[in-house]
């Protein structure tokens, strides 16, 4: 459940130094979002020299198997065949009344796990990008009286009423649209920080980057848009295949990235289309960086990684709930169009297309960009730590 990692100077198998920072970082493993912002964090801290152990858990493994039928098997569920009642869900616990249980009930939900961790790694941060290990560290910190920093790291652009959790010290929020409805929802202003959301180092050594010197390096042409589907690393983009079908009967030649989620690799052309099946891989933040246009889902960590380069977003289909918010601020900010009908994805792509229009799209995006969002959140913690 929890596994420490060499993050500091070897000490020998001496005992840690009373310097040494210990940290535990919490995710969720329903989608790669979560971890991807924690490592992020981690990154920085390193960069800065900061002698540290680090341990890592994970929110799902709290659970027992009832528990994550319910709640994680439920949600994967209503997500692949049942968006509709996702929707319904979201809404109904997006306000504060009596029969709204969740977020109360994960005060408690997989506390026994959280314990456990908390007892191996005897952490001075508990830092989370979920919001249920904030809540269940607020629980174990009362009942044990062990003390540590209680922060959060919030992974959409909009604040549901699960993320605001009042036993966290510090919650860091991706813009400062998101800090007001906090702050609105009854958050102490003082606790809320924005920095945007984690995102891999990597981003930051691309931005000046030349995006046909990336095509070459990884077989892609230079003299066609290059178009990336963002699926989600779960398959749970239901509408890629009526996606893919679009994008080939653009009326222009195109190149398509399908990466995580695809079944099978290789290269088929459709239409006017090349679609390069690549399945995982490590080159996504290349790949990114290369393209003209990301097109489908809407996820926090995307959003992220696009606006840091610069790179316009079509979304469509977006998960109920979370994403749609996400695609309004990319809307709204005029990084990114939102095709609400499957009708409406080939004029919004070949609009972003437009030369024009395209380099409106990707000043909007770089706008709301913020690749020094780790850098933000490892200062601001080491500030509270008293680490500087």
């Amino acid at each position: 459940m929890t596994r420490p990692d060499a993050a500091g100077p070897d000490t020998g198998g001496q005992e840690p130094t009373p310097a040494e920072l210990r940290a535990l970082f919490v995710s969720a493993s329903i989608g790669s979002g979560h971890q991807q912002a924690q490592l992020a964090v981690q990154a920085a801290l390193r960069a800065r020299g900061v002698p540290f152990q680090d341990f890592h858990g994970d929110a799902v493994e709290y659970l027992n198997a009832p528990e994550r039928t319910l709640t994680v098997d439920l949600y994967n569920f209503e997500l692949r065949h049942a968006p509709w009642m996702y929707q319904g869900f979201y809404r109904f616990t997006d306000l504060e009344h009596p029969i709204n249980f969740i977020s109360k009930g994960f005060t408690w939900v997989g506390l026994r796990g959280m314990l456990a961790d908390l007892e191996r790694s005897r952490p001075d941060l508990v830092l989370s990008s979920y919001w249920a290990s904030t809540a269940l560290a607020g629980t174990a910190r009362r009942r044990t009286g062990r003390q540590f920093l209680n922060a959060l790291i919030v992974t959409d652009y909009r604040v549901h009423y699960h993320w605001i959790r009042h036993e966290a010290e510090l919650l860091f929020v991706a813009s400062p649209e998101t800090k007001e409805q906090m702050v609105a929802r009854g958050m102490a202003a003082e606790k809320v920080v924005v920095t945007g959301i984690p995102i891999s180092p990597v981003y930051r050594g691309l931005l000046d980057a030349d995006r046909n010197d990336l095509r070459r390096r990884h077989g892609l042409r230079g003299d066609r848009p290059l178009i990336l589907i963002s699926g989600g690393g779960t398959g749970t983009f239901r509408a890629q295949a009526a996606a893919l079908d679009t994008l080939a009967n653009l009326g222009r030649a195109v190149q398509v990235l399908v990466l995580a989620g695809a079944r099978g690799q290789g290269v088929e052309v459709r239409g006017g289309a090349t679609i390069h099946h690549l399945g995982y891989t490590t080159a996504f933040p290349e790949l990114l960086a290369a393209s003209d246009l990301v097109v489908g889902k809407a996820g926090g960590l995307t959003v992220a990684e696009a606006t840091a380069l610069g790179v316009p977003l079509v979304v469509h289909a977006p998960i109920p709930g979370q994403e749609e918010h996400n695609a309004d601020y990319l809307e709204r900010g005029g990084a990114g169009l939102w095709a609400r009908r499957p009708a409406d994805l080939r004029r919004a792509v070949l609009r972003a297309l437009d030369p024009d229009e395209h380099a409106r799209l990707s000043a909007g995006s770089r706008a709301l960009g913020r690749p020094d969002a780790a850098d933000q959140v490892a200062d601001t913690l080491l500030r509270a730590l008293g680490r500087t």
